[in-house]
């Protein structure tokens, strides 16, 4: 059965889009009206309600997902022209439509209003029941990498210790991860996106680590460094380390409601410029987390995204030392009463094993 939170999403969207129809077909959009994933479909709504259409594939399991919901399950026959006839207006999300199904849509005679406002004001700012569902997502997150840490040994590969992490998630109960996992060791460390490998880890090794996994749909996202043994050659990195952390806490400290993204993300970049690793902090302090792992809203040194209670978002200061190492430290975090409170809790503090 569908969690009767969900059950208003489309008719949230609806009057907020305040056109004669609202129709979607991107996965992710579909998920949040729904509460049911697939990948194919479309959800139609107008002011008698919402009907999902979708492929053999998935009636059965959508029909008993929402049954008792407002939603009605139909499969999918013919084409968009059949059931959209007798509409003369239709809001889509614009920015994520494909320009031949834009063409499409305006070919039927449609005039075209944007849906997507909506959706990104919408999934923003969090039910209680999404909250649930991240704050789940991030207790398996902390769960699991406590349990990975003594399983580490030396010899092991990225890949190895990355697998092992995704089992411990999905034990815990996780239906999958956020985003590909990264695993870096060594110099590795210093690509913030370092892409998974063969390296093996030896003794003295920094260790860094990105991952997060998904429960009823949403996402959690964590990353921490450490070290694999402390060979006495890594001075530099521990007291680098002091600061990149020092910058992490802050913003828990002083992000407020009412912030924007820029002012959040200049925290920890102008704790960073007094010691001059500003210049190594070479992404945005952090972004949305929900559905999807990159949400609204931006927490960079542009953005005038304003931060509201019940957003989640990453902690996420980093620095980046080309070729030799790398430090981030994140948390998913959410607003509750104006200040920051932290959904993801493992150990920061410098871990040696």
């Amino acid at each position: 059965m569908i969690d009767t939170n969900t059950q208003t999403n489309t008719q949230k969207i609806f009057k907020a889009v305040k056109a004669k129809a609202v129709l979607t077909e991107q996965e992710d959009l579909r998920r949040y009206l729904t509460g049911f994933s697939s990948s194919f479909g479309y959800v139609l709504t107008d002011k008698n309600g919402s009907v999902f259409y979708t492929d053999p594939r998935y009636i059965e399991g959508a029909k008993n997902a929402l049954e008792g919901s407002d939603i009605k399950v139909k499969p999918f026959e013919g084409s968009l022209k059949n059931i959209l006839k007798g509409y003369t207006e239709i809001a889509i999300p614009v920015s994520r439509t494909y320009q031949p199904d834009y063409a499409a849509y305006a070919e039927l005679g449609l005039t075209i209003v944007d849906s997507m406002p909506a959706f990104v004001e919408a999934m923003s700012v969090k039910e209680e029941y999404e909250l649930e569902a991240i704050k789940y997502a991030c207790g398996i997150t902390d769960k699991a990498f406590c349990e990975l840490l003594p399983r580490i040994k030396e010899g092991a590969s990225e890949n190895d210790v990355a697998a092992e992490l995704e089992y411990l998630m999905r034990k815990f109960g996780a239906s999958g991860t956020s985003f590909d996992t990264i695993v870096a060791f060594g110099a590795n460390s210093s690509v913030p996106h370092h892409e998974t490998g063969a390296t093996r880890l030896k003794f003295g090794d920094i260790v860094l680590i990105d991952f997060g996994c998904k429960y009823n749909g949403y996402c959690s996202d964590c990353t921490r460094t450490f070290l694999f043994g402390d060979d006495k050659k890594h001075e530099r990195f521990k007291e680098v380390y002091k600061k990149v952390l020092a910058a992490h806490m802050l913003v828990k400290e002083r992000v407020t409601s009412g912030m924007t993204g820029r002012e959040a993300d200049a925290i920890a970049r102008d704790f960073l410029r007094a010691d001059g690793l500003d210049k190594y902090f070479t992404h945005s302090l952090g972004h949305g987390i929900g559905i999807n792992i990159h949400e609204f809203p931006r927490l960079s040194p542009k953005s005038l995204d304003v931060l509201k209670d019940n957003m989640v978002f990453s902690d996420e200061p980093g620095v980046y030392f080309e070729g030799d190492f790398g430090i981030r430290i994140e948390d998913t975090v959410t607003l509750e009463n104006g200040k920051t409170v932290s959904l993801t809790n493992s150990d920061k503090n410098l871990i040696v094993l």
